[in-house]
This record gives structure tokens, sequence and C-alpha cells, in this order.
């Protein structure tokens, strides 16, 4: 069995997808056209790739443009059941045994849907694919930086209505530069208090401090993505004694010129390093990448060895807001598999 087929037949978990970047392209079409809307290009050929990241992209404005029609097409219950459903199938035929899906809650409800009619049709996905497919999932509720602080605060009551249902934590997304964590405190405040585990975006646009901000104000028990941890030496330590995990995502990471090149991205001499990082793809269809891939390109650019990537799979599994019975028993299935 080589490398590559043997990561794939090893149980992993992935603990960083976005539901909206994941959808398959033929479903964003399909439903696009079920809801008489416009395509993004007339090229029926070339169609599907405008989803994607094909090659270099541009900017982050350029990539974040690529959620604007999935988005438009997950405002109904049934829309937003398929995409999960969709998605935790792929993510099985991925080697994936626990996922962790994220999304905004209230950006779905342009079209009339309530905050709990969103989730509820999302949460009925993860357990029909659950017993279906055989794969375990936790959704993580986003808020968003750009918006009030009221309406985060919305989205910590929302998650605390599911917390024994399936939503496995919260998180701050979005605009890092202009939006610092400190102005979402009390929500987060909210959130700790509640007992809901929380994964903050940061460090991911070259704020380094938001990443202790976000730990020492908001909570956080993980990072999301965290690259720019090596401009402070005291952060870094801090992660290493902590354990803290850091969600990296690193295909997504090029496509946002967060760095320059894939043998810029810091994961291995972070994991070499003894930090705690996990590996994601952040969006599996505007990334054009999924989490087999994401790991042959540690071996094959980064120079990963073999051991480095059961670490890497280790550290998901034990990284993860899934139950601790859960744990043991991927844990049980990681060993089996080696």
């Amino acid at each position: 069995m080589n490398l590559r087929e043997k990561i794939k037949n090893i149980p992993k978990t992935e603990l960083h997808c976005h539901i909206d970047g994941s959808l398959r392209p033929s479903t964003i079409i399909d439903l696009l056209i079920k809801n008489n809307l416009p395509l993004p290009i007339s090229n029926l050929d070339k169609v599907e790739d405008y989803f994607k990241i094909n090659g270099d992209c541009s900017s982050l404005k350029e990539y974040l443009s690529k959620f604007d029609f999935p988005i438009k097409v997950m405002q109904k219950k049934e829309e937003l059941y398929r995409v999960t459903f969709e998605l935790l199938e792929d993510a099985k035929k991925d080697g994936i045994s626990y996922i962790e899906l994220r999304f905004a809650p209230y950006f779905h409800t342009v079209k009339g849907l309530k905050p709990e009619e969103v989730v509820e049709a999302v949460l009925s996905a993860m357990k029909d694919a659950e017993n279906k497919f055989n794969i375990y999932s936790g959704l993580i509720l986003c808020a968003m930086r750009h918006e009030s602080s009221s309406k985060a605060v919305d989205v910590i009551n929302l998650a605390k209505k599911y917390i024994k249902s399936g939503v496995a934590a919260v998180d701050l997304a979005g605009n890092e530069s202009d939006f610092p964590p400190e102005i979402h405190r009390e929500a987060f405040d909210i959130a700790y208090e509640t007992g809901l585990n929380i994964t903050i975006h940061a460090g991911e646009t070259g704020i380094c401090e938001n990443i202790m901000k976000s730990i020492n104000i908001l909570h956080a028990s993980r990072i999301g993505h965290g690259i720019f941890a090596y401009k402070n030496q005291k952060t870094l330590d801090y992660l290493v004694q902590n354990q803290i995990p850091l969600e990296m995502c690193p295909k997504s990471n090029l496509d946002t010129k967060a760095v320059k090149s894939y043998r810029d991205h810091p994961i291995k001499t972070y994991l070499e390093n003894g930090l705690r990082v996990t590996l994601n793809t952040d969006n599996r269809t505007v990334s054009n990448i999924n989490l087999v891939d994401e790991y042959m390109n540690l071996v094959n650019i980064l120079g990963f060895t073999e051991n480095q990537i059961f670490q890497i799979i280790k550290n998901g599994i034990s990284s993860s807001f899934c139950s601790e019975n859960l744990k043991n028993k991927l844990i049980k299935e990681f060993n089996k598999s080696l």
C-alpha cells in the first residue's frame, strides 16, 4: 500500500471546514437554476471552475467572492440539508471519521428562515449522514467580526440552544484587520460561562497579537490558522507550553496570500518545535483541495515524514471538540489502522 492510500485509509479528523466554502460545484449550479438565479458566467464548460481557485488567486477579495453564489443557494431548509449531507458524504470518501463543520447561521436568513430553522436543517443532515455513512460530526456557529457585538451575542445564545444537540463550539470569523477580538468580549464571556467550546480565527492575516487576545480575552481553547504566531516568541512559547491547537489550512493560506508559497508555510517548523498543529482544508471547493491531497502536499512539498503525518492525525483527534468516548474510539481505530 502506498503512502497516499495509507493516509486515505487511516481514520482522520478535520476541525476547520466551512460549509459555504465546500459545496459541490454541480450542486451550486443545480440550485441556481432551480431558483431562477443567473449563473456567474455564461460559458457552461467553465462554470464549475468558477467556484474554485484554479492557479493563482489575485487577492483575498477574489477568494471571498467565491462564497457569494453558495450563500445564495443556502437559503432554504432543503438546500441547507442537501449541501451539508453531500459535504459529509465527500468527507467520508476522504477517509474522515469525525469532522467539525462551521458556518455563520445568520447569513442564511435572507429569505425568511429563522436562525433556529437554519441550524436544525444542518443538524438534521449531520444526524442522517452519521447513520448512512458512519461519519461523526460537530457544528461550529460563527459570529462575524464586522457585525455588531449584539449580533455576536445572538449567535452565542443560538448556540446555547443546541449545546446538547450537535453544536460543538462557537467561533469568530471575518475581517481580522479592521475588527479586533476585544469588540466581541461580551459574547464570548457568555459562551465561556455557558461552557461552550471556543475557537477563534486569529493570526491569519499577519496580526500576531490577535492570537493571545483571542485566548486571553475571548477564552479560545483553539486557534483557527495562527500562521503568524512566529512573529512573537512569547506567543510561540505560550502555544507550546499550553498545547493550544492550531487549525492550520496551508492551501487556503496560499490562496489568500497569507504565505507567498507552499514552501513558506510554517506548519512543519511549528510541529518540529512542539506546537500542536492540525491539518484542515478550510474551504474544500474554493481552495480546490481535499484532506488527503493536503496531507500529500505536506509530504511532497514540505518533506513531512510518515511519523510526522501520523502525529498530525493524532493531534486532530486529541484537539477535537467531540466527547472523550468518541476520542477514545477514534484513537483505537487509528492505532488499529497502522
